[in-house]
């Protein structure tokens, strides 16, 4: 058995639905398990209705119906008019009118897992569905009753125990008639809710579905090659790293490199099950295969994380930062789920470089401005080099002001802001 992972701009539109139906004909007749992002950029257009639903701005309604409009325009390129994909895809949409037809009252959260949960619910059904029509048997899999989750809405913890008994006893059977098909970034609660793994957590739900299953190799469908050793939209002289170790791929995803979620490789490493990243524009392609193989040298990799806040933190008696104020400051980063990408401690100060979500960082300076002085500094770029050199990060500074910098035997970090040259005239 292998997992199929095929994100949103493998399915943006008809003609990518059907280069995605052209990969899985030389695949027929095996037993894969194919896990479906959101069309597109559907997610970002769904994360805007509940934005606007949630604070009331009237423009939830109108915004609900362009997604409906641009999904059916994909599905009429696709079928005859007469499909029962049609009156699927507008049930499951429906549950999205049933919502706004009501004052939000439950947490933002909540609605917002309820709400965007449903842009792969549809993409995997119209793929199913283009996929049966082609003559490849593909049963659709509700994820909701395979992988069990608590009830943290937006970063939902994965009851692997429950998960592995629920997949091994559903979906050897399902596989039976052909391809299986199911939505990426999704989960169930034991009361029924959705709840959602984080964004871009497809990769992340193939992982699981590969760990549970004992499944032969994972792969993600990107348009890239594969792993970079950086943003081609960055940067120039980008090339594609042929192999990675496991633990090259965490340390890459975890500083933020965006092919892969950074919660995808150490279930696959547990089981020694091979990730592979493939080209759906090129699926000939070698790609890059994520292993237990150990290379001795890897070229450096640049991983660019923007829009981040640098938190300061001191004491307002000029006392030492002590280990009682670290606790009570990481206590409150777990409460509100700020993750933290670097951090260094002084004296008489701490200071934290974060992913900038207003919400969650008013409410951490709010709570902690009584006791300590606070001082934030947004928005920035957290710049991360591994395997680093002075050729390849004394450029990245340039025209930037350095805020923070720090390195370890194979990293380098540095948060900037941009600030013009100067120059004579």
């Amino acid at each position: 058995m292998k997992v199929f992972k095929f994100g949103g701009a493998s399915v943006k539109d008809a003609a990518s639905v059907k280069n995605v139906g052209q990969i899985l004909k030389t695949y027929k007749g095996q037993p894969i398990v194919i896990v479906v992002s959101a069309m597109g950029k559907m997610t970002n257009a769904f994360e805007k209705v509940v934005e606007a639903y949630y604070h009331k701005t009237g423009e939830a309604e109108s915004l609900f119906e362009k997604i409906k409009s641009d999904h059916f325009a994909i599905m009429h390129e696709l079928f005859d008019r007469n499909h029962e994909v049609f009156a699927d895809v507008n049930d499951t949409l429906t549950e999205v009118h049933w919502i706004l037809e009501d004052m939000p009252e439950e947490s933002f959260d909540y609605l917002y897992d309820q709400i965007v949960s449903i842009g792969e619910f549809v993409s995997s059904k119209i793929l199913a569905a283009w996929l049966n029509q082609l003559g490849l048997p593909a049963t659709w899999l509700d994820v909701r009753d395979v992988i069990l989750t608590d009830n943290t809405y937006r970063e939902a913890r994965v009851d692997w125990n429950v998960t592995e008994s629920k997949m091994q006893a559903l979906v050897p059977q399902m596989i039976k008639s052909g391809f299986v098909v199911t939505q990426g970034f999704i989960g169930g609660t034991s009361e029924n809710f959705t709840t959602t793994l984080g964004r871009e957590g497809s990769d992340y739900t193939a992982a699981i579905f590969s760990t549970c299953l004992s499944a032969e190799s994972m792969s993600v469908w990107k348009d890239v090659p594969g792993i970079l050793t950086a943003d081609p939209r960055l940067f120039k002289n980008v090339v594609k790293i042929d192999r990675l170790s496991y633990r090259e791929a965490i340390e890459m995803t975890y500083y933020g490199a965006k092919v892969i979620h950074p919660k995808t490789i150490k279930p696959l490493q547990n089981k020694n099950i091979p990730l592979h990243v493939k080209s759906f524009e090129n699926p000939d392609g070698e790609g890059t295969l994520i292993s237990d193989q150990f290379e001795n040298y890897y070229p450096p990799v640049v991983v660019v994380e923007k829009n981040q806040a640098l938190i300061q933190i001191s004491t307002t008696d000029f006392s030492f930062i002590a280990e009682s104020h670290l606790s009570q400051i990481f206590t409150l980063l777990a409460e509100l789920r700020v993750k933290v990408n670097m951090m260094q401690n002084s004296a008489i100060s701490f200071s934290i470089c974060v992913d900038n979500k207003p919400e969650r960082l008013s409410k951490f300076v709010s709570t902690l401005d009584q006791e300590f002085k606070i001082v934030v500094d947004q928005p920035l770029e957290l710049i991360t080099v591994r395997h680093y050199n002075n050729e390849t990060l004394n450029p990245l500074k340039k025209g930037k002001m350095v805020l923070f910098e720090e390195k370890i035997r194979d990293t380098a970090q540095i948060v900037v802001k941009e600030t013009p040259l100067i120059e004579p005239k």
